[in-house]
């Protein structure tokens, strides 16, 4: 007896109406347009916009809106039920699952209009099952190539099986061929490399009869930095958020998110006192301290204990104590006028009475021993997003 296929459902987000509290992230849609903007005509290719994990934080049904209504020709995901949020938030543009699982979920790729990237010769059997099962017409795919990430894609040994497989399944149509960039950001040797594996393996597919319509490669680093990746179409992904990691670039990005919260207490700690679990940090002189609600369980990194910093009125202020899951002490003892009610600004920046000043992701990944995508992709699910121009 065979298992029913999986009901694949979308984890939901706080919504803005259902706040209480004044942790927030703001998106601003005027940044992110700006960003589409710039690396397409840096690219000269159509963009293929990279919304995995609900937008790198964002949010994916409405960053998706409004790039495919500022152009976007195509949205890339990483799991189904990513591609399905989209397409019932009444995304229309081609959508790209690139996660490579796909399980018993064929026929919510065949009803959603998803196009599946497949590497592996039984996933292209189990499809084709799947669109003769439901008298489909035949469905799009994206075959990819392991050039040298070696995580998905068809390893070389294999392409000849893969290729004589798919050319024989009239249910299946190859609509695009991709590889995936292991040092974009770093090396310029090793992408030169790829793209020359890149090319023999769509030599092969071709050798087989299979046309290929369109290939792509670049990530935000390659579409900046190395032209010949660009091909047929690019997939940026985090420079749409405002940053390009690791590359030199003339392109100015907009960072999209600010994420900010309140102060909801104060108190008056003196010399030798200690705040937070643990006892980490001990006040060196009589020391105003303010809570802020938002911690670990929110995205802010508990690695940013005692070594982080927040905006208060326009000027940085440390992060003392263990951030814990769900407030964060923050040192306000050279922050004159700081009181309750007063915004924090925990990622972006803040213009105030004190001055202005940016807590950028880069700082706060490298003082977190990760990296930008990760700061992003943290701010947690209970944090409401709220949507603005600018």
């Amino acid at each position: 007896m065979t298992s029913p296929p999986p009901r694949v459902l979308t984890p939901r987000r706080a919504e803005p109406a259902a706040s209480v509290r004044p942790t927030r992230a703001e998106v601003a849609l005027a940044h992110l347009r700006h960003n589409l903007v710039a690396l397409s005509r840096a690219a000269g290719v159509p963009i293929w916009s990279v919304l995995k994990a609900d937008a790198y934080g964002h949010g994916a049904k409405a960053v998706a809106r409004t790039l495919e209504r500022a152009g976007s020709a195509g949205v890339c995901v990483a799991l189904i039920e990513e591609g399905i949020e989209l397409r019932e938030a009444g995304i229309m543009v081609p959508i790209l699952v690139m996660g490579g699982h796909y399980g018993a979920a064929f026929g919510e790729l065949i009803r959603h209009r998803l196009t599946p990237v497949i590497s592996r010769v039984d996933q292209l059997i189990g499809l084709a099952e799947e669109v003769r099962y439901l008298g489909s017409p035949p469905h799009p795919i994206h075959a990819k190539l392991d050039t040298g990430m070696a995580r998905l894609g068809v390893p070389p040994a294999e392409l000849p099986a893969f290729a004589s497989t798919l050319a024989r399944l009239p249910e299946l149509v190859l609509d695009g061929v991709m590889t995936h960039f292991a040092c974009a950001e770093s090396d310029p040797r090793s992408v030169a490399e790829q793209l020359e594996r890149f090319e023999r393996g769509c030599a092969v597919l071709r050798a087989h009869g299979l046309e290929i319509p369109r290939r792509h490669a670049a990530n935000t680093a390659a579409t900046i930095a190395h032209p010949a990746a660009r091909f047929d179409l690019v997939r940026p992904g985090i420079g749409l958020f405002g940053m390009a990691p690791g590359v030199e670039s003339s392109l100015r990005l907009e960072p999209v998110m600010r994420v900010r919260t309140e102060i909801v207490a104060l108190r008056r700690l003196e010399k030798g006192q200690s705040v937070g679990y643990g006892a980490t940090w001990t006040a060196a002189r009589p020391s105003q301290i303010a809570t802020i609600p938002m911690g670990y369980g929110d995205g802010l990194s508990r690695a940013l204990s005692n070594r982080g910093h927040v905006l208060v009125r326009g000027q940085r202020a440390p992060i003392v104590g263990a951030v814990s899951m769900d407030m964060t002490s923050v040192d306000v003892t050279d922050v004159p006028g700081a009181a309750i009610e007063d915004e924090v600004v925990v990622l972006g920046s803040q213009r105030g009475p004190l001055g202005e000043a940016t807590v950028s992701a880069q700082e706060i990944a490298t003082l977190s021993g990760t990296i930008p995508w990760e700061v992003l992709t943290a701010i947690s699910r209970r944090v409401p997003r709220f949507y603005r121009e600018r």
